[in-house]
């Protein structure tokens, strides 16, 4: 287990604490960071329907999922015990007429809640539409009520064990920059450039090793900088481009992202002076961080750098990180923007990306951190410049 139990008990508690303050009899659990978060479940089985209950009296959750991922895969892997665990039959993996909830609402009914207020998850990847009026229809006589992001908000003060291990991702998101900016060059393939991004994340270092990431490499290019989710393809670097890269190291599912801007060939004084002002203003966001702020107090000293330049940015600047399973490394609650008033406490992390994009170029210099007794620290540590190759 990447925790002692008793840390995996402590958020159940927190978890059920939300519950009552929220009149939730039961929670059906059924985002893959959140499993995690409970039940110890690290597992690429979230492709098909699974999830875990947590009730207001028993202490530890109980996981329900394809057979083939159940017993051998949570009770040697978790601290789950047999007890708490229930599989439904791979008949209905993928079968139009019968649907993976009628097994949860047969569980749910066991538990004596077929008529209890039910909380789910309305807006997650893994909750659907067709999941959800399974439900409906075989638990007729349940009230249910959106929870979610009821255990994100619980993720969001990280305990100092996921602390170590996002410092860890950090490391290995240095390793993946630099694995990329060894690689760039005029006439190398885009996806060369991402194999070796990979190699860095995934061996890591003698130490420790990584885990896959929940995002794959982003390196938008030339023109096309602006953009920020744009992958890479086969096709060679030309000279004189400029390369904006985000990335993230991952340890035991906690992350760590990092983004940084690669120069090939002749320097462009509009990168350049673009660059200088971002660094300014991602510093100045970061110069305010520690415990009682108002996150959003984050966006306005960057909002005062660039507006001494004449510039504005219409997105966020960040959002908390850590745990998660793809397609997304952030935590969906809260975010680095005006009007924000989320209060900064010991142990959140955070990704501080604010990027400047432009329909011809795009600069994107980032880091990950989290707030200190005092102020903050940053998972990685790496040059805030350009990278010229």
């Amino acid at each position: 287990m990447y925790f002692e139990k008793s840390e995996y008990l402590s958020r159940m508690k927190k978890t059920q604490q939300s519950m009552s303050e929220k009149g939730i009899d039961l929670l059906l659990v059924t985002d893959p960071a959140n499993m995690c978060y409970l039940s110890g479940h690290d597992a690429w089985s979230f492709y098909v329907h699974q999830g875990v209950i947590v009730t207001l009296t028993d202490e530890m959750p109980i996981f329900v999922g394809r057979y083939m991922d159940a017993f051998t895969g949570v009770v040697k892997t978790t601290y789950l015990d047999e007890a708490h665990v229930r599989a439904y039959s791979d008949t209905m993996v993928h079968n139009p007429n019968h649907h993976p909830m009628e097994r949860f609402a047969e569980v749910i009914t066991e538990l004596g809640c077929a008529n209890k207020v039910i909380g789910v998850e309305m807006d997650n990847y893994w909750f659907t539409a067709a999941a959800f009026e399974s439900l409906k229809k075989n638990l007729p006589n349940a009230t249910f009520k959106d929870a979610n992001l009821l255990v994100n908000w619980i993720r969001i003060i990280k305990s100092d064990q996921e602390i170590a291990y996002q410092k860890r991702a950090g490391k290995l998101a240095e390793l993946s920059i630099q694995a990329a900016a060894d690689a760039i060059a005029p006439g190398v393939r885009q996806c060369d450039v991402v194999a070796a991004i990979y190699a860095a994340q995934i061996k890591g270092t003698d130490e420790f090793g990584g885990d896959y990431p929940s995002i794959v490499p982003m390196l938008p290019a030339g023109e096309t900088a602006g953009a920020p989710h744009l992958t890479w393809n086969d096709e060679p670097y030309p000279n004189d481009i400029v390369i904006a890269i985000e990335i993230a190291g991952c340890y035991r599912r906690y992350h760590s992202p990092m983004a940084r801007t690669v120069v090939v060939g002749r320097p462009n004084p509009k990168v350049e002076d673009v660059a200088k002002i971002a660094v300014e203003g991602l510093e100045a966001a970061l110069d305010v961080v520690k415990p009682g702020i108002y996150l959003e107090e984050m966006e306005m000293a960057f909002r005062k750098t660039l507006a001494k330049y004449g510039l504005e940015k219409e997105a966020r600047i960040g959002y908390p990180t850590g745990l998660n399973y793809p397609p997304d490394w952030g935590e969906h609650t809260a975010s680095i923007r005006a009007g924000d008033k989320t209060i900064l406490q010991p142990n959140m992390s955070f990704h501080c990306i604010p990027g400047m994009y432009f329909e011809d170029f795009g600069v994107s210099i980032s880091e990950a951190f989290y707030v200190t007794e005092t102020g903050h620290e940053t998972f990685a540590h790496y040059p805030r410049k350009l990278i010229y190759r």
